[in-house]
């Protein structure tokens, strides 16, 4: 299988604080693969890093065969991206918004392609809205549309379901479900691990930066035990330490 995202003794600190030590881990395409954490492990700055928004400290990191250092803004041509805290530009229409993002990525047919994502996600009643006006679900809406808009190879998302109320997590788990079936591949962080468990075919556990685990979510199903005890289980034992 081939790997689409790879670090190696990935690093990043702030001063003395280590927010991400010397994490390796490999995903391979077709994956839907969760990063898990309690909040402040790390997954943010993991996130920052692989989309070369932040520089690392130590070790290597490849993106769809892209260095993130040397790479940064062809690695981020190249994959969708969700940050944890929705930033459409708020002088802009939600169409304006995705109008823009069509003619960064060169997409020729961005209005059909916004079109199909308002309708998808329920809010083509917003599209001429200013973002600045637009409520925390819709603009999460939003961001989720231009991420996916070009339909990448890789996205990457941080609390995919964050703002989302139960309708719109089920609609949103089922398309990234089905959107990784077509051999695309999609990294998410999250803390959520119910969602976890029922998505994703990978995981890796952060906990104050360092990598605790990484392996298949089949690896426990195959002997009856849920994600959140396991998780539970290794970050109490990493506490204790």
């Amino acid at each position: 299988m081939t790997t689409i995202l790879e670090t190696k003794d990935l690093s990043k600190t702030y001063g003395e604080v280590k927010a991400v030590d010397h994490v390796t881990l490999a995903v391979g395409e077709g994956a839907l693969f969760g990063l898990l954490g309690p909040n402040g492990s790390g997954k943010t700055t993991m996130i920052r890093m692989l989309t070369g928004q932040t520089r690392p400290t130590g070790g290597t990191a490849t993106v769809l065969g892209l260095d993130v250092v040397q790479n940064p803004v062809k690695v981020r041509e190249k994959v969708g991206i969700i940050p944890e805290q929705e930033t459409p530009p708020s002088f802009l229409t939600a169409m304006e918004y995705l109008d823009f993002v069509g003619a960064i990525r060169n997409i020729p047919d961005v209005t059909k392609r916004a079109d199909w994502w308002f309708d998808f996600l329920d809010f083509g009643d917003k599209k001429d809205v200013l973002c600045k006006d637009l409520s925390r679900g819709t603009r999460q809406k939003l961001m989720f549309a231009q991420a996916f808009i070009h339909e990448p190879a890789l996205a990457l998302i941080d609390e995919p379901l964050i703002n989302f109320d139960p309708i719109m997590q089920d609609v949103v788990k089922e398309y990234l479900s089905g959107y990784v079936k077509s051999g695309r591949t999609i990294f998410i962080s999250t803390h959520i691990l119910e969602v976890a468990e029922e998505i994703c075919s990978g995981f890796a556990i952060l906990h104050k930066g360092k990598l605790l685990h990484t392996g298949p979510v089949a690896e426990l199903t195959g002997r009856n035990e849920h994600l959140s005890d396991f998780f539970l289980s290794l970050v109490r034992k990493d506490r204790h330490a």
